[in-house]
């Protein structure tokens, strides 16, 4: 059996069939960890939820923001933006299935064989494994409960900055769901930075990619994420970033992740939508 880790798909379901086919994937056979973000922006995002949920246990998606985004927008259409490429999967016949079926993903995935933690966007720098595994439970109880519509309500918002084992109620939720799924930047201290969104230069030392916080406290394990396409190579260890920009022309990135040095398979995209 193989696992290939995929980065952030975001509608573009011709790019995501060529890539499984440059890795001769095979479902029933073979596994697929995906970053999250299977939707939006690109022009195929109801072909992809389709997709991937017909490959039952063969893939492993964790949520992502515009997934979060497309639950939020189905319940509250004044979410909705005018970037946004979802509205097929609003017209849908199986429009119910499929949103039941996406809350229901995890928001982290851990493989101890495989000694690697999949999320869309990275951990906070004071969670270790443990309070990594507890916060994402919490939220996946709410997510599959009939409080769910209640938290979509309130979940946009980029407050509290820091976590606090006192923080409570929905402002617990958000700073749960903001890490998982929006963080790229926290300032020294590790408090989020949610307004920086560009590549890290050097020019710019007040803040710092999530991962290189001082003392961070899961800095020993192995973290694949998406998320963050302007990133571009980094050498960290135990860093795995795997959103390449496919929905903007750049690549979609799979990592395999059974071999002894995790091997990178890249596809060049076709642009879908331009930034900005």
């Amino acid at each position: 059996m193989a696992v290939y880790a995929i980065g952030d798909i975001q509608g573009c379901y011709d790019q995501l069939c060529r890539l499984l086919e440059a890795v001769d994937f095979e479902p029933g056979r073979d596994q697929l960890w995906l970053t999250g973000d299977l939707v939006n922006r690109g022009p195929k995002s109801l072909k992809v939820l389709r997709f991937v949920r017909r490959l039952g246990d063969s893939a492993i998606t964790v949520l992502g923001n515009h997934d979060l985004h497309l639950l939020a927008a189905a319940e509250y259409p004044r979410h909705r933006r005018s970037k946004d490429t979802l509205e097929k999967v609003y017209q849908a016949k199986d429009h119910q299935e499929l949103l039941h079926w996406l809350r229901h993903r995890p928001m982290m995935h851990y493989d101890k064989k495989l000694g690697f933690v999949l999320v869309h966007a990275g951990l906070s720098p004071q969670w270790d494994l443990k309070t990594a595994q507890a916060a994402a439970a919490e939220l996946e109880k709410v997510l599959r409960s009939d409080r769910y519509k209640r938290f979509l309500k309130r979940m946009y918002g980029d407050d509290p900055k820091r976590w606090s084992r006192k923080l409570s109620g929905w402002a617990r939720l958000r700073y749960i769901v903001n890490c998982f799924t929006r963080m790229r930047y926290c300032d020294r201290k590790g408090r989020l930075e949610l307004s920086q969104t560009g590549r890290p230069t050097h020019k710019n030392q007040r803040y710092l990619p999530w991962f290189r916080v001082p003392e961070r406290e899961n800095k020993t394990l192995r973290i694949i994420f998406g998320h963050w396409s302007t990133l571009g190579p980094v050498r960290d260890k135990n860093v795995f970033p795997l959103d390449t920009g496919c929905v903007w022309g750049g690549a979609l990135t799979a990592l395999r992740l059974d071999s002894k040095t995790p091997e990178r398979i890249v596809i060049r995209c076709k642009q879908s939508q331009r930034p900005g």
